[in-house]
């Protein structure tokens, strides 16, 4: 299949010269997976005039092969490298601003989307992503129109969280988002097989990223919620600056290691002018479901004396129980599983403060 990709592209040409995509090697990191079709489209550094055209010319020479039934095209480009400065910037006296001139990309709000928020952690494995999904949940029970976007594209864990294994349908070039539980989800998992490694550069993951924002047919929403991939790489900094986030959630568990990178995770949304909303100490205290003793596994209470250092909100401790996992493992989050149990309880009371915190995050910007 990818040698009919590349074949079919062969004929298309883009730039002053007009070189073919094919021969001049811009084109890479061809994806099959049954009948979807992803591959990159690298331009060359400052050449962005007529990409559009040529993107849509991409897709429908690919679409035209027999059993193509949905393509996604991503362009990366790479920037022109920058003049060296004739000195060195002087060291800001606020160790939380970033250094130098604003150079930032204005922020592009969302079609028919109220209010963005981002769930984030400074590292992997604190339950991040369950906590996004239960939040999202626990938001819809408030009446809001939620929408959840899984922005980690190296390991999407919102289809298996969710139950989703349907794809998503293309409408008018469009991406429409799968309803379920009340919630429009999109995640780059649903255009690839759950056991295949996504084994792409950093460009060509920011650009799926904001290509996963602005081209997704989000109808109206109160908020998105954003399950921000972990750490402050390129592609948390891309998303902090370019999408209009109404406020972010800092997750983390309660013991000292998580705590640091969860510093560094908020001191990023610091930087970037993004109000924190507050902390959530996920994997808190577990009961044995057997003798009711009760285990700090992982320490307990780290999250909330962190919050109070840094000055911001502690949003609740969600404990490390049994029944989170059984249900996430089944696509049935808790929240949905037992709507009226202490776990869900917890998720909503946390979501009924996030909804204030960014009422009140909104009319701060007015």
């Amino acid at each position: 299949m990818k040698d009919k990709v590349l074949e079919k592209l062969k004929g298309i040409v883009y730039g002053p010269d007009g070189a073919g995509i094919v021969s001049a090697g811009m084109v890479s990191d061809i994806v099959v997976q049954g009948s979807k079709v992803i591959f990159s489209i690298s331009l060359p550094p400052g050449a962005n005039e007529g990409a559009g055209a040529m993107q849509k010319e991409a897709e429908e020479a690919v679409a035209a092969i027999d059993g193509v039934e949905t393509v996604l095209v991503v362009l990366t480009a790479e920037k022109p490298a920058e003049p060296r400065a004739k000195e060195a910037p002087k060291l800001s006296s606020k160790p939380d601003r970033p250094v130098g001139p604003d150079m930032r990309p204005a922020a592009g709000a969302i079609p028919g989307v109220k209010a963005v928020l981002a769930v984030a952690s400074g590292k992997g494995g604190v339950g991040k992503s369950t906590t996004s999904v239960n939040l999202a949940l626990g938001l819809r029970a408030l009446g809001l129109k939620v929408g959840l976007l899984d922005a980690d594209i190296y390991g999407p864990s919102i289809p298996r969280l969710m139950g989703i294994t349907e794809r998503p349908n293309i409408v008018n070039e469009r991406i429409v988002p799968i309803d379920q539980y009340g919630l429009k989800v999109m995640s780059m998992g649903f255009l690839m097989d759950e056991e295949s490694p996504v084994i792409w550069r950093g460009p060509m993951v920011v650009s799926a990223l904001m290509q996963m924002v602005r081209e997704v047919e989000w109808g109206e929403l109160d908020v998105l919620v954003l399950d921000m991939p972990p750490g402050t790489g390129d592609a948390q900094l891309t998303l902090a600056q370019q999408v209009p986030l109404a406020g972010s959630v800092i997750v983390s568990t309660p013991q000292d290691l998580a705590l640091i990178d969860a510093r560094k995770g908020l001191k990023m949304f610091k930087q970037v002018d993004v109000p924190i909303l507050g902390i959530i100490e996920n994997m808190s205290t577990f009961v044995c479901p057997h003798c009711g003793e009760k285990s700090d596994i992982f320490g307990h209470g780290g999250a909330q004396e962190e919050a109070a250092k840094l000055g911001v909100m502690f949003l609740g401790a969600v404990p490390l129980h049994m029944d989170i996992r059984h249900y996430s493992d089944e696509g049935t989050p808790v929240v949905i599983a037992e709507p009226d149990g202490v776990h869900a309880k917890v998720y909503k009371t946390i979501a009924m403060k996030v909804a204030a915190l960014m009422g009140e995050a909104g009319d701060d910007e007015e």
